[in-house]
């Protein structure tokens, strides 16, 4: 697969969950959402273990610890959401 430049650089600063959607704020203040109900562990769990997201890997992914559950921000810009 070929990726630009920008997205291997992608790294998230922040990340929370609002309104049933999954929020990145990117390194370059750009921001981007996602339903929780694309990621089948996601849209199945409990609220408070979805509000748990941990910024791994130098920023460029996510992890829920309770839910045992990681995506790259990479992945998530390409539409890829997980199981």
């Amino acid at each position: 697969m070929k990726y630009l430049v920008a997205e291997l650089t992608a790294k998230a600063v922040k990340a929370w969950y609002e309104k049933q959607q999954i929020c990145i704020r990117l390194e370059d203040e750009r921001e981007i959402r996602f339903p929780v109900r694309k990621n089948s562990i996601l849209k199945n769990a409990p609220v408070d273990k979805v509000s748990n997201i941990e910024i791994i890997c130098g920023g460029t992914g996510l992890h829920w610890p309770e839910l045992d559950e990681d995506l790259t921000v990479t992945g998530i810009l390409e539409g890829r959401f997980g199981r």
